[in-house]
């Protein structure tokens, strides 16, 4: 058994990584349903106005499940990021000036307090 801690990234890596590799797999999924379609054109005869008229319900829909898969996975992580209550940068820049303006006070209090 391995024993070694396991490395700890950034929850913004692992999510730009599993973002990554979810366009990868959608983008592999539209060009593979290109080529089932030009293959029916092949079998089934079609003209081109039909071969334009179904790339263009196949590209309908496979933009609106994408658009869907987006959504959910936007979703997904503003809920993993709310369940570990991450400040937002407003809330962090609001506590820096805060302390900018305690350490301030405290400086008026003792002046020879080191900085």
């Amino acid at each position: 058994m391995n024993a070694e801690p396991k490395e700890k990234r950034p929850l913004s890596d692992v999510v730009e990584r599993m973002w990554a590799q979810a366009l990868v797999a959608v983008s592999s999924v539209e060009e593979e349903a290109a080529q089932v379609v030009q293959r029916l054109q092949a079998v089934a005869g079609w003209s081109q106005d039909e071969m334009r008229r179904q790339v263009a319900e196949v590209s309908e829909r496979l933009t609106s499940q994408r658009q869907a898969l987006e959504k959910g996975i936007e979703e997904g992580v503003r809920r993993a990021v709310a369940k570990l209550r991450v400040p937002r940068r407003d809330q962090i820049q609001a506590l820096q000036g805060r302390l900018d303006r305690l350490a301030a006070r405290l400086d008026k209090l003792d002046p020879k307090r080191p900085s």
